[in-house]
Formats: structure tokens, C-alpha cells, sequence
């Protein structure tokens, strides 16, 4: 399926990675926002991810945001892709404030046992499932990977925030879910409950993360829940969580979902963007990390490349900056670091998790003399082209430790390459990025007509 699921590039620095979100580094006043299509339920990330889910969030959150920016400002700087937005560098509030308009999923199930607190709000016994509430009511809790309820006065108590900030909050959650509720209610829809996450910039109080989507939010079919209260269609995440339910083994939800259940979640998430903006989801015609790997070359936040030069030890660094010499005249990342693959291979797993899903095209420069497992270890965990260039001293070296380097265990497809200058443009041209292509081109036009000029210079003497 084309789907997002892991999100790097060895040339951004990853700040966070959340359930859905990952947090990129920009500058110091600005990250990117990467919405992956991983899906998260009961506190667990499944498996799976859900075909077009993170363009359709990061989207509809946009939209909204546009929508609700009279009520209070947001993060939102400017969408570059369907997955990735720009976003202001905020101080995030360490609270999520709930808002609830009716009594139904994991509050209905507390209810059901008995419960009657919820985050210090007190609620009647003999309320129904899915029955409304006079009032929405507000549930905070900690933001946090147990996302544990938390009362008014513990919040203000613990310092997460202070009081006036957090009164603040409680307007503007309030306002944002009777915006939303009324919005919805003219597209047949009932806002359920939801979430609203809040940061600080410069000390003012602004809207952050998502709001009003599937993933934050609970919707029902109007029509539906006037027919049938305790029985309204879900449109919304709720659809996941009900089957994990339903499929428990030994008491624990499952973690993978099958293809039908990834397909209909799917089609659910266009459907409410659809309803809801008015506007059917295009996801374009390239495959998603395709798109954004363009996306964010125009942005000139990437180059187009990425090459990376690894050396068993530090004295291996002047023959990488003789490799690097030869990369400057392309417009590509270069990086050098050191691992040795006898001394501390395990940092390998490190790269690895990188470099296996980069958004960009990677080379790989495995700079090793001697023993030579470097080569072999890079080509045995990464999925990119790897090429060995050993730092021999003189002839005699290589005569004596080229096999380490040329031969390679079974599925370990590393090339070995002595100079240099070739090893730089084995990397360049395995890149095959058509820019670089078309400058190769050249030179080799170039080199082409030089030789032709010496010859007839040296037919004429």
C-alpha cells in the first residue's frame, strides 16, 4: 500500500516523534510537522498504517485552522505537502483539554463500572449511553503516554500552567468546540467530543497540533443518532477501537489490523474531509514519499541528495576529505561519521533506522582499510548502494588487503572502488538524480572533446 509509516532524512534533525506526528527542526523559530498515516489506539501504535490518513489529518487540521483563527491564533505557518506543514517553534501546554458533549466510549465504559468523577467533573447516575449532556463539559488530562485525568486545581497545583493561562484555555476550548459543533451540525454531523492541545509563543496563548479530525475527535451521523441515539454510526477513529475490542485475545486488543478493516478506515477519513471541507481529498498522482521528497526540494529545505562517508576511525578523515574534494561541484548533503563494525557495530542499528527510510536518494562510502568488515556490515543493514574506497597507504597495501574490501558475504552488495575521485562519482551517479545526470553528461562531453583536441594538436606536429 502507499502509505507513510516512518518519516527521516539524515539531512533534518528529528526532534520528536510522536504517536501519528513527527517534529522536524527547522530553525529556532520555526519546525516542520510531518503527519505520518501510523495509527494509535489504547495508548499502542498498530502496525499498520492507514492509506492516506496523514494527508487527509494535516489537511483537515489546516482547514480548520483558517476557520477557527478568529477565535484564537495558531501554529500554522504554511502547508508545503499533504503530510508536512510549517509551523511556529512554540512552548507546548503539558495538558489536553477534553471537551465532551455527550457520554459514550471510554467515559461510558467508566460510567458503566461505576464511575461518577471524571477529571473533577461530578456526573448524575441514571444518564444513558450516547446521551447528551446539558452543558459540554471539559476533561482535561496530562499530556503524557498514559494521557492520565487530571483536575482543574491539581493542574494549576503542579504548575503545568498558571491560573490565568489555564482560564484562558478553558474559554477558548469551550468557544472552539461551539464553532465546531454549530459548523457540523449543518453538514449532518455531531461533534462527539474532542481534544485541543495549546502552546505558548512569547508568552501568548495559541491552538497547536490538530483539531477536529477523525484522530482528535468523535463524530456521529446526525441522522443516525436522532434515529437511533445508542447506536449512531461512527465516522470517526472510534470504528478501530470498537474492532480491536471485538477482537481481543486473552484480554489484549490486538495490534495489526486486517486489509479490510485498513481500506474501510481509510475511506472513512476521506469521507468526513470530504463532508466536512466540501472538497474531495486528492492525494495526487505520485506515491507519498515521492511527493514529499519534491515538496520539500522546491522548499529548499532538502538537497537533492544525501552521501554519507563512513569511516572505521579518525584517521581515516583526510582520505574522506579527498572523496569530498571531488562531491562539491554537486549540489549534494555530504556528512562524514565514524563507526567501526568490530569496536561499536551496534551503532549501525542506529544509521540503519535512518538511512532505510530517507526520504532522499543516499549513498553510502564505506572508508575501511585493513580488515575491511565496515563495508560488508553497512551493505548487510542498509538498503542503499554502498561503495568500499579504502585508505591504502601505497601499492603494497593494496596488494595486501584488497580481498577484505572485494570479497563480500552472501546478499552484502558491496563495490569496491581504490581512487578517490571514482569513488566520488560512483556515489554521485548511484544517486541517479537527473540533475546530477545531466551535469555528468557534460563532463563527459567535455572530457570527450578534450582528448579530440589533443589529437589534432598532435596530428599537426
Amino acid at each position: 500500500m502507499n502509505t507513510l509509516y516512518h518519516f527521516n532524512s539524515p539531512q533534518l534533525q528529528k526532534i520528536h516523534a510522536g504517536k501519528v506526528r513527527d517534529s522536524i527542526r527547522i530553525d529556532d523559530n520555526k519546525r516542520l510537522i510531518v503527519v505520518t498515516d501510523r495509527i494509535s489506539a489504547f495508548n499502542k501504535n498498530l502496525k499498520n498504517a492507514i492509506p492516506d490518513k496523514g494527508g487527509v489529518l494535516n489537511t483537515l487540521t489546516n482547514f480548520w485552522f483558517d476557520k477557527t483563527k478568529d477565535i484564537i491564533d495558531n501554529h500554522l505557518i504554511e502547508q508545503i505537502d499533504n503530510n508536512i506543514s510549517i509551523v511556529k517553534e512554540a512552548v507546548p501546554i503539558r495538558v489536553e483539554m477534553i471537551v465532551r458533549g455527550y457520554l459514550t466510549g471510554s467515559m461510558w465504559r467508566g460510567y458503566q463500572a461505576g464511575k461518577r468523577n471524571f477529571s473533577g467533573v461530578e456526573v448524575p447516575d441514571g444518564l444513558s449511553k450516547n446521551q447528551a449532556f446539558p452543558e459540554p463539559i471539559l476533561t482535561p488530562t496530562t499530556k503524557d503516554k498514559d494521557d492520565t485525568e487530571i483536575t482543574e486545581a491539581e493542574i494549576i497545583r503542579r504548575g503545568l500552567v498558571s491560573e490565568e493561562i489555564y482560564q484562558q484555555m478553558k474559554q477558548k476550548a469551550l468557544e472552539l468546540f461551539d464553532f465546531g459543533s454549530k459548523y457540523l451540525a449543518e453538514r449532518g454531523i455531531i461533534l462527539v467530543d474532542t481534544k485541543y492541545e495549546f502552546g505558548l509563543v512569547d508568552g501568548k496563548l495559541i491552538l497547536i497540533d490538530e483539531i477536529h479530525t477523525p484522530d482528535s475527535s468523535r463524530f456521529w451521523n446526525k441522522e443516525d443518532y436522532e434515529k437511533n441515539p445508542a447506536e449512531a454510526e461512527q465516522i470517526d477513529k472510534e470504528f478501530v477501537r470498537q474492532w480491536m475490542l471485538q477482537h481481543q485475545i486473552n484480554g489484549q486488543v490486538p495490534d495489526e489490523l486486517p486489509e479490510e478493516v485498513i481500506l474501510e478506515t481509510s475511506k472513512r477519513y476521506k469521507e468526513i474531509f470530504e463532508i466536512i471541507t466540501g472538497n474531495k481529498y486528492n492525494s495526487g498522482h505520485l506515491p507519498v514519499k515521492t511527493r514529499m521528497y519534491h515538496n520539500l526540494l522546491r522548499k529548499k529545505l532538502i538537497k537533492p541528495g544525501y552521501i554519507v562517508m563512513v569511516m572505521g576511525s579518525k584517521s581515516d578523515v583526510k582520505h574522506a576529505e579527498k572523496i569530498k574534494e571531488h562531491l562539491c561541484k554537486f549540489d549534494v548533503k555530504t556528512q562524514m561519521r565514524i563507526i567501526s563494525a568490530h569496536k561499536n557495530g551496534e551503532r549501525l542499528v542506529e544509521l540503519a533506522d535512518v538511512i532505510n527510510y530517507a526520504i532522499e536518494p543516499v549513498s553510502v562510502i564505506a572508508i575501511a582499510g585493513r580488515s575491511n568488515g565496515l563495508g560488508g556490515a553497512l551493505a548487510a543493514n542498509l538498503n542503499v548502494p554502498v561503495i568500499n574506497c579504502p585508505p591504502f597507504s601505497d601499492k603494497t597495501d593494496i596488494m595486501l588487503n584488497i580481498n577484505s574490501s572485494l570479497i563480500m558475504p552472501s546478499n552484502t552488495p558491496a563495490v569496491t572502488v581504490v581512487h578517490p575521485d571514482n569513488a566520488a562519482l560512483a556515489a554521485i551517479r548511484s544517486l541517479q538524480i537527473p540533475e546530477f545526470k545531466e551535469q555528468m553528461t557534460r563532463d563527459i562531453m567535455k572530457m570527450k572533446e578534450q582528448l579530440i583536441n589533443d589529437d589534432n594538436e598532435l596530428k599537426k606536429k
